[in-house]
């Protein structure tokens, strides 16, 4: 992820981002990703794990954009979290256009506290296997 301090970039673990103008800003914590709407969560994950794929290769945006099958800018866009620019699905397409299987699993949510099963409101999590 590229921040607003001299360029560096940030893994997994040193994402930090909030919700404004439908991208991420870097200076909020990962709670706060957590906690924000259901699908802006997804795709800040979502984008993460693209992002880091494509620093893994050392893609350049112009040769990730022939990848990806879109243009230049778009990647710019993606590198700098500007998500409302994309759909949960088009991240997932890029995600399995770089080598990637996407996996959406739905169970019962497990029972909480004292609330029945049926009481219970589920959840949303997005997780990166190993």
């Amino acid at each position: 992820m590229r921040t607003t301090h001299g360029g560096t970039s940030q893994g997994v673990h040193g994402l930090h981002g909030r919700l404004e103008d439908g991208g991420v800003r870097p200076d909020a914590g990962r709670e706060e990703i957590e906690s924000g709407p259901v699908a802006w969560r997804l795709k800040a994950r979502l984008a993460l794990t693209v992002n880091e794929l494509l620093e893994a290769r050392r893609l350049k945006q112009r040769e990730a954009a022939v990848l990806l099958g879109v243009p230049q800018p778009r990647v710019s866009a993606l590198r700098n979290y500007r998500l409302d620019r994309f759909s949960v699905e088009r991240l997932m397409e890029f995600l399995t256009s770089l080598g990637q299987d996407v996996d959406i699993m739905i169970h019962p949510h497990r029972r909480h506290g004292s609330l029945p099963a049926s009481a219970a409101p589920g959840r949303v999590s997005v997780q990166k296997g190993g």
